[in-house]
């Protein structure tokens, strides 16, 4: 590594993490600008790419998901409860839990590209050098906020998820003739606990966004200008990751499957290992290239439930991706909220990233 790289990872976070970026804003004009920048002065071709998408799913899709549950579970409680009908309650959450999957698998995919409801337009910013490259180092540039962090909002979408099993539990024991009642209880008190906090991942502005998502923005930035000039690579730093992953699945949809390294939230040392998350099918030989480059063990997980990074629009597509994060559950409290500044962020971890993937687009040209 050149030492006058030595520190560019915190200067592209310094610039990147001044201000709030949402999908389509100045912040992200400007974030977007200066990544640019950065990208020509390391021998890359750059242009913009605008692209169509609703900001409906990203701004609606989970609060709507919430009401769905919550008034499932509530109303064949009352049922069972308080009339002892515990077919009608069955009925009434194979009904809702219907309407819950099915809503969810319209809000996600391309959905976010064809849906006619709130309309938007973005940017996505795409960089190469070589031809034709197959690895593409990612990163989204947009930020939001939320009236709860993160970790909330996992937490509630667990909740919610264990509300409706042991709902079906309980009806299950109703009409088997067993003890019922306690289940019920249970059900009811984790949608209660789990519902308002789905409910409430509305999208607002007030989030600097340094970890999610400057830190990745600048790793990228960092790993794009260290990789060996003879490696083919490209670099795709989408918008609205926010709402529905819509730059990324926009990119993505009428382009042949490669490699997506995508690089989202990056805490610094000694907040968690490094950790590799992949959807859909674990691409094994993909990970053990990138964990053959490590200097340090990685940690490999499927995406929790509740999260989504822009991996999961490329493996949607087939491609081979992974998403690199760092952080622990001190990390979630913060992401999407106005702590998320540079306040909090030093980004001490951003060096060991870069260098990693920088590695691992090498290992794999």
């Amino acid at each position: 590594m050149p030492a006058a790289d030595a520190n560019s990872a915190a200067r592209h976070l310094a610039n990147l993490a001044r201000e709030p970026r949402p999908a389509g804003g100045v912040g992200e004009a400007r974030a977007r600008a200066y990544a640019e920048g950065v990208l020509r002065d390391a021998g890359f071709t750059v242009c913009t790419v605008p692209f169509d998408y609703s900001a409906f799913p990203g701004r609606w899709a989970t609060p709507a998901g919430g009401v769905i549950a919550l008034a499932t579970v509530v109303v064949a409680a009352f049922a069972a409860l308080r009339y002892g009908a515990g077919g009608a309650s069955l009925a009434i959450l194979v009904a809702g839990a219907t309407s819950l999957g099915l809503f969810a698998r319209g809000m996600l995919g391309d959905a976010v590209l064809d849906l006619p409801l709130l309309r938007a337009r973005g940017d996505n910013l795409v960089a190469s050098r070589g031809v034709a490259p197959e690895v593409w180092l990612v990163a989204h540039l947009d930020s939001k906020s939320q009236p709860i962090p993160s970790a909330a909002r996992v937490a509630g979408v667990m909740l919610v998820a264990l509300a409706l099993v042991a709902a079906f539990f309980g009806a299950a024991l109703e009409l088997g003739h067993m003890p019922h009642r306690t289940v019920w209880i249970a059900a009811l008190a984790a949608i209660a606990a789990g519902a308002p906090l789905v409910m409430a991942s509305v999208v607002g502005v007030d989030s600097h966004g340094a970890v999610d998502n400057a830190s990745g923005v600048a790793a990228v930035l960092a790993a794009a200008a260290r990789v060996r000039p003879d490696c083919p690579l490209g670099v795709l730093l989408p918008s609205a990751e926010e709402l529905g992953l819509a730059g990324a699945r926009a990119w993505a949809r009428d382009r042949r499957a490669g490699i997506a390294l995508n690089c989202d939230g990056i805490d610094d040392d000694g907040r968690g290992k490094m950790t590799l998350m992949y959807s859909g099918a674990k691409p094994g030989a993909l990970i053990e290239v990138i964990d053959a480059t490590a200097t340090e063990p990685l940690r490999v997980m499927r995406m929790p439930l509740g999260l989504l990074t822009d991996s999961v629009a490329f493996a949607d597509r087939g491609w081979r991706a992974v998403t690199l994060s760092r952080g622990g559950v001190a990390t979630l409290r913060r992401v999407h909220t106005s702590a998320d500044s540079l306040d909090t962020l030093r980004g001490t971890g951003l060096e060991p990233a870069a260098t990693l993937l920088a590695r691992a687009v090498e290992a794999l040209s």
